[in-house]
Order: C-alpha cells, then structure tokens, then sequence
C-alpha cells in the first residue's frame, strides 16, 4: 500500500512523515516567544500561529482549550488526556494530506501558511515539558548482565530481585536538558587506587553515555493511590529519547549503599520531539521474554506494550569524524513502561504531568548492540576502534553522541525521534585551599 501523501514536500526519508506528527516546543529569531508546535518533514508547524489564525476552525472539540498551544511546555495540552491527543494529531494529519478535506485550512490559505509553517533550521528547539520528577529505571536485560558480569561474574550476574520488579533509582529533573545542549564533564569523588580506599577529587576520567527511552505522563495521581497496569496505558503521553550520561568513576566509589548520586545528576539529554503513544501503536510488540512470572499487578496478560525502534549511537570526534558505535532495538526490555509505573506507584507514590520515566539502557546481545561504553569497553579493558582510526574507552572532551531511533522501514512513512545529542566540554577547573 502506497504511503500518505502531503501536499506539502517531504523527504521521504524524513523522520518527521505524515505517519508522525510528533509534538515540541519551539521558538524563532522573528519570534522570541515560546509556543507549542508540530514537526512535518523539513518543517515545524506553528500551533500558536495556528490556532491564532483559526487553523483548528473545523475541530469543534479543542476551540475551548486552544489556549495549551500558546503555552512555553507541552503539560497543559498533555493534561487533555490521551482521546484529545488523537483527536489533534488527527486532524493534523488531515490538515496536512494531499486531496485532504480541509485544503483551505492550510493548503490553500497562503497567509497562514506563510506565518505558521517554519523550516526547522530557522527554530530554536526547548525542552518540551515542564519535568518534576525523573525516574530512572533498570530494564534492559542484556545491559544489567553484563554490567552484572564486570562487577561479580556471570554466576551472579542479575540480582536476586531483578526478574520479578523494575529496578530504578530517583534522578534529578533540574539537569534533564534538550538535544544539542553542551554537557560538561563533572569533578567528583573518584578512587584512583582501590588498594588506599582514600579518594580524590578530580574530573571524571570515565565518562560514558546510556542509550535510553523516556516517556512523558499525561495524567497526576494522588498519593496512596497506585495505578492499575491495565489502566497504565491511559497515563502515558509519549516517547523520547534519552541519554543517561554517566560518570563510572564517581559512580564505582558513591554507590554504595544507595545507588547513584553525583554520577548521574550532572546531564540527562533528550530529544526535543514528543512521539505520541497514538503514533507508536502502529508498531507495538512484546519485549524480552520473562521467565519468572509476575505477580499479579504488573501482569500485563500478554498485552504488546513494547515497540519496534531501532536504535543507533553515532560518536563524532573534535576533529567532525563520526562513527556509528550501537545499533540495537528498543525491544531489549524486560519490563514495559506501563510496568514501571505500575510498580513506582504500587506503594503510593504521586504523579504529576509531564513527570519523566527513563528505561534504562538499551543493549542487545552482540557487541555492536551494547548501548554503553562501560559494555563495550568492559570498563576499559578493551579499546573501542572508530572508522578514523581512533580509539576510545570512555569519551574525550570534544566528543559528541548522537542517539537516534525510528520505527518502521517503509519509505515516506517512518516515525522517527530526531536526533538526540550532547558534546562534552572540559571540566570547570576546581580550586580549594
């Protein structure tokens, strides 16, 4: 079947089709104010402009909110709930189709067009929620492994606990940050000679990425209210990407007793587009198959609530060379999304809107899918060959990573994230007396 045509052109290659229509937060040069927009190929589509201009004139059902679109995050638009995400998305895709039944909409209303469709390199990108909380989880199966296997051998790899819950640990929404955004490498407590046990502080000498999805929530909870995992679907908005950087050093001393701290506070990038869960459904699928049964409330009962997304980290060196380092699959999670927030909120835990919830890191079994440099570098051990010659264990100052993901192989109907990137810059020299 022959994809969706635009009137408006479109690479077919384009992570941005018509099958998308992801949502974020945008501004201009000529526009300083920070509105709600869509992506569409090449372009971003101005939600402020738009509804300004009477664009939403033939959906009845968004007239009374259409003020969420002239808001600086997406948190009020995702508070509409998942049938009012649908809806808009919709009636986008429609806006937008060839032969389409709005034309004067959009097509043919060249005033409105001109003002409210923008190429995307004329837009500045923000973070597209309002974040309070970040959770962090544990679920890539292949990745706790082998993180396992370097710290206590393959015998005792996973953790007692680790097949039955998902594991996480509370990360810090202050330092989550939009693609592009410079990440720089942090001091910390590191142990430069185990046999002393007396630390130094100094600048991370083993900084390394995680190849991740977050997902954004549409709907609070009370406190002492748990969430159902057969309703769980309904408090999702959607999917991100996310770079979980992470300082192993700092993280191999602070661990202990309590999980990471400073190792991990310091940058959480993600990717600027919204995919909605409407737009994901098309390529739902199973994860990784759990050979302990769960109990009761995070038993999904076969329900696909994983997707196909394939996956990929590119490196690019100071001196502008890029190597593609992972390629993986997102469906290398032991535990969904909706799992997760069954179990955060099975005790009582709160939710509020635009609250973020992170995977964890994605690796596959072979070593080209190992979605951080700890794996591939089995903490240093190994050096990591890039096509110009250079090698790495951890990164360098200079360094950018690139984490990309998109679903589907059918050209002109990819639904894909965009990039999701960070460049590491020097750390602030520290001086005491």
């Amino acid at each position: 079947m022959a994809p969706l045509q635009s009137w408006l052109d479109i690479d077919p290659k384009s992570d941005f089709s018509l099958y998308n229509i992801p949502f974020g937060i945008v501004s201009t040069a000529a526009d300083q104010e920070i509105h709600t927009a869509i992506a569409i190929g090449d372009h971003v589509l101005d939600l402020h402009v738009f509804a300004q201009g009477n664009g939403f004139s033939a959906l009845s059902i968004i007239q009374p909110h259409q003020a969420v679109f002239s808001q600086s995050t997406l948190n009020d638009f995702a508070a509409l709930g998942r049938p009012m995400h649908r809806v808009v998305r919709e009636y986008l895709q429609s806006v937008l189709l060839k032969d389409g039944p709005f034309p004067d909409v959009l097509e043919t209303n060249k005033d409105l067009r001109t003002a409210a469709l923008i190429p995307h390199r004329q837009c500045q990108m923000h973070l597209p929620m309002r974040i309070g909380d970040y959770t962090d989880f544990y679920a890539g199966l292949h990745h706790a492994y082998n993180v396992g296997v370097l710290s206590r051998g393959p015998e005792n790899a996973l953790q007692p606990n680790y097949k039955h819950l998902p594991v996480g640990y509370h990360g810090r929404a202050s330092s989550i940050v939009v693609s592009g955004t410079p990440i720089r490498r942090p001091n910390g407590q590191i142990l430069s000679d185990p046999k002393t046990k007396e630390p130094l502080l100094a600048p991370c000498r083993k900084l390394d990425m995680e190849l991740e999805l977050g997902c954004f929530l549409c709907k609070p909870t009370a406190l002492s209210q748990p969430i159902c995992i057969q309703d769980a679907q309904d408090n999702l908005f959607g999917v991100v990407l996310l770079n979980d950087w992470s300082a192993r050093d700092i993280q191999a001393w602070e661990y202990v007793p309590l999980g990471p701290f400073n190792s991990k506070n310091f940058g959480t990038t993600i990717s600027p587009w919204i995919v909605l869960m409407d737009a994901l459904e098309p390529f739902a699928t199973v994860g990784i198959q759990n050979d302990v049964k769960p109990l009761p409330y995070l038993d999904e009962r076969g329900r696909k609530s994983h997707f196909e997304i394939d996956l990929s980290v590119i490196l690019t060196t100071s001196a502008g060379k890029s190597s593609k380092i992972c390629t993986t699959s997102a469906r290398n999670l032991l535990f969904s999304f909706p799992q997760m927030l069954a179990h955060h909120t099975v005790g009582g835990c709160p939710f509020n809107i635009g609250d973020l919830l992170g995977s964890g890191t994605i690796s596959g079994e072979d070593m080209s899918a190992k979605g951080c440099l700890l794996e591939q570098s089995e903490n240093g051990k190994i050096s990591i060959k890039l096509e110009d010659g250079e090698e790495r264990t951890f990164l360098n100052d200079g360094d950018t990573i690139t984490i990309k993901g998109v679903c589907g192989d059918q050209i002109g109907a990819l639904v894909g994230f965009g990039d999701c990137a960070g460049r590491i810059d020097p750390a602030l020299e520290l001086e005491y007396d």
